[in-house]
């Protein structure tokens, strides 16, 4: 067994953009973030947000450090490269609204020189009326949108989702979209940070001045064959046992829903790591010799090396398991 085979738990890697807000710190009780805190980049390797191992043997070492030391023992051999961390994982705290924008596919990213990004989003919690946006109506042509953006109605061309806390949506590549106002929201993504703004609402940044715009790019990105997704419902599971519920499954990611009850060894299989998140109640992790308690709004990566690991729920707890 590799030395690696210990749950790993990082130091959250803050983002203050104008549009966040307080939540993290009132609903999850952290008392580090900033003033304004948009998002919390939980488990992240790039450049421009590294998540560092918080306790443990391994305290104090960065993901790109150990992916690139440690390759498939750590993310699987199911990972495209085995000493490139494939997914970044986040909490997104909504105060506004934030920009349309849209991402790069695996097809199209050449076109701009940007790195591929297709995301999916869990709602944790949302303000009355809080709404999602994904997807362009119907009637929506490449000359009405770009008239939407200079006339500042790109509101009128967008999908609108109506929401509930356990609701998830799947965010390809080259689709439209943007997080409503009083949406708290947990997205596993591709490890990118490509995005063009097409539209940001008519507001002006920290400096007073509007926040620059990719339209050329955007448009170029935007995969006009995309039809605007459904939301997706909460599942069930197995209420005779561990209650796993798929949520989202593509080529780049699976995110899956266990509802538990009672203490549960999982097996791995060394084609993937697992990312841990708590969304209800804490669990403890054990695997290696090491235990971490999780509490809600807390996550752990278990590399891909160990061969099981044992959750013992306090009480009833809800976590989201991602693997690729």
């Amino acid at each position: 067994m590799s030395a690696l085979c210990v749950p790993l738990v990082f130091k959250p890697v803050y983002k203050d953009y104008i549009w966040g807000g307080e939540r993290l710190a009132a609903v999850y009780g952290r008392t580090d973030t900033p003033e304004v805190c948009a998002e919390s980049w939980e488990i992240a390797a790039r450049p421009d947000g590294e998540s560092i191992v918080a306790t443990g043997p391994f305290a104090g070492r960065g993901l790109t450090e150990l992916s690139a030391e440690y390759g498939a023992a750590l993310v699987g051999t199911r990972a495209p490269d085995p000493h490139r961390f494939p997914l970044l994982f986040k909490v997104i705290d909504a105060r506004d609204r934030l920009s349309v924008q849209v991402h790069p596919n695996t097809e199209n990213a050449e076109r701009t020189g940007g790195e591929p990004k297709t995301e999916m989003w869990v709602v944790l919690d949302r303000s009355p009326g809080a709404s999602l946006y994904a997807g362009l109506a119907e009637d929506v042509t490449p000359e009405s949108l770009r008239r939407s953006l200079a006339d500042g109605t790109t509101a009128t061309q967008l999908v609108e989702h109506p929401i509930e806390p356990g609701q998830a949506l799947f965010i390809p590549g080259g689709l439209v979209h943007a997080i409503g106002a009083g949406c708290l929201i947990y997205e596993v993504q591709q490890n990118s940070n490509t995005t063009y703004r097409l539209f940001d609402w008519n507001r002006v940044g920290a400096d007073g001045r509007p926040r620059t715009l990719h339209i050329e790019e955007g448009f170029k990105t935007l995969d006009w064959s995309l039809p605007a997704p459904q939301m997706i419902d909460p599942a069930g599971g197995d209420q005779a046992g561990a209650g796993w519920s798929e949520v989202v499954a593509c080529d780049y990611f699976n995110v899956r829903r266990l509802n538990l009850a009672e203490p549960l060894d999982v097996t791995m299989d060394s084609l993937s790591f697992h990312v841990l998140f708590v969304t209800a109640g804490a669990v403890a992790v054990s695997v290696g010799g090491e235990r971490v308690l999780l509490r809600v709004g807390q996550s752990a990566l278990v590399p891909a090396a160990a061969d099981v690991y044992h959750l013992e729920p306090d009480a009833a707890a809800c976590l989201l398991v991602t693997t690729l």
